[in-house]
């Protein structure tokens, strides 16, 4: 059959609250232009990210009510290690509320003044952990990977030939390197088993450890398996598998690929590090069997890890979110190509010209949406990225400029996409009066969650 369904029954909805052009326009403007700012009720639909955004299964719900809320050793820890350590083939796991809480134990353990941390592309919460630490956070995505309008099957590839450069011209100071799967900031787009493999190689030379930013490991593993050689009869679990045996750890946002609301952890081999870092976990997120999270949660972490391997779903979850790019494609729309696993990438640079960087193209784009059809979206561009020399008051753009269309899963049907579709449209076709935004409060770190803007 050419149309592809949903490979699930709903059982339980929510409502839909309905506001007017007027009403959006106030809120925007109670909101600081900023759309971290709306409340949920007043979204009609909610595309700002698809981190925590998953509808639970049946059996998720079923694993909550037997969560078990013992303070240590709770046997939803012990289902959730096993679960995590099956599919990733590392001996430590080390739960903690989510992605980020991983991230800032891994670089308080390896990062720190003077140390270089590569990546193909970090996120912005990896960016500014590894900042934090005072380490300098490197991106270094394939030439390709920087061009949104060329097709290639994995543009989110590890340059290799800048990263044994950084090796070389760094030498002690690289404590470790990182590969996101998918690679969020530059498209979502996947990385091939060739180039983990071929990292993992180049670090092993060098005598650097690997890390996986594997919160959408299993929309990247879907990917080899549609389009690398080799791949397209071995399960996806197996081709998990192998991803991870290319690394020496890994963190996760169990908000994306294990399905849940909340959760995530890091993995690790090297028992020293995990010692260090369950010191960390301790004094920061809670005792090493819950990790800052409920039995419960474990319990549902550990179904999601399980039920997101399941070939159906993927299959739909990555032609849908195609779906939506190949009509607003036909509708003249430039998008980042080919589309991602989780989300449609709007190339703001390249549909409004007149607003120049400094004015911030994709942020004025996502409020235009916003305000014609109740959509929120998320710029991934110099509202995020961009900086101002301190010295020089020189503002450097971000290398893209994108407004991305984060699809929850298993949340929303074909007419929602359809709709979204038709608004992101009429506004491309009004593109020529849209005006760019200033920034009026600046908090220095992610701003974007909570700076505030004026239109100009």
């Amino acid at each position: 059959m050419k149309t592809i369904i949903e490979p699930f029954k709903i059982k339980s909805v929510e409502p839909i609250r309905f506001t007017t052009p007027q009403q959006r326009q106030e809120i925007l403007i109670r909101a600081g232009y900023n759309l971290f700012n709306v409340h949920a009720d007043d979204v009609l639909i909610d595309l700002l990210t698809d981190s925590g955004t998953s509808a639970l299964s049946a059996k998720q719900w079923s694993g909550i009510m037997e969560g078990d809320e013992a303070y240590a050793g709770s046997k939803s820890f012990y289902r959730f290690e096993s679960v995590a350590r099956d599919l990733t083939g590392f001996e430590y796991i080390i739960p903690t509320h989510q992605g980020r809480a991983a991230e800032k134990i891994l670089f308080s353990v390896m990062g720190g003044e003077g140390k270089v941390i590569p990546n193909n592309t970090h996120f912005d919460t990896t960016r500014a952990n590894v900042e934090m630490s005072g380490a300098e956070a490197l991106d270094l995505p394939i030439a390709e990977g920087a061009i949104p309008s060329v097709e290639a099957h994995f543009k989110g590839n590890m340059d290799l030939d800048a990263l044994e450069a950084i090796f070389k011209e760094h030498g002690p100071n690289v404590p470790l390197c990182m590969l996101t799967v998918t690679n969020n900031s530059n498209g979502g787009q996947p990385v091939s088993m060739e180039n983990i493999r071929k990292t993992s190689e180049l670090c092993k030379k060098y005598g650097v450890p690997l890390f996986l930013d594997a919160c959408r490991f299993a929309e990247n593993a879907y990917f080899i398996k549609m389009r690398e050689r080799g791949y397209s009869s071995k399960p996806v679990r197996a081709i998990a598998r192998e991803m991870f045996s290319y690394a020496d750890g890994c963190t996760m946002s169990g908000k994306k690929d294990a399905l849940v609301n909340i959760g995530g952890f890091l993995a690790l081999n090297d028992s020293d590090l995990a010692m260090k870092a369950r010191t960390i976990l301790v004094v920061t997120e809670g005792f090493p069997t819950y990790g800052g999270l409920a039995g419960r949660d474990l319990e549902c972490m550990a179904q999601g890890l399980e039920e997101v391997l399941d070939e159906s779903y993927l299959k739909y979850r990555i032609r849908s979110v195609a779906y939506v790019g190949d009509h607003l494609t036909d509708l003249g729309v430039p998008i980042f190509k080919p589309p991602g696993g989780h989300a449609i990438y709007i190339d703001a640079r390249e549909a409004l010209p007149h607003i120049p960087p400094h004015e911030f193209p994709g942020h004025a784009l996502a409020c235009a949406l916003y305000l014609h059809g109740g959509i929120r979206s998320c710029e991934i561009g110099s509202v995020m990225f961009g900086k101002t020399d301190p010295k020089t008051g020189q503002f450097k753009p971000a290398r893209l400029e994108l407004v991305r269309l984060a699809i929850p899963r298993r949340v929303y049907t074909q007419s929602h996409m359809d709709y979204v579709v038709e608004c992101v449209g009429e506004v491309f076709e009004k593109r020529d009066a849209l005006r760019g935004m200033a920034i009026e409060y600046d908090p220095g770190v992610l701003r974007h969650f909570t700076a505030r803007f004026r239109p100009l």
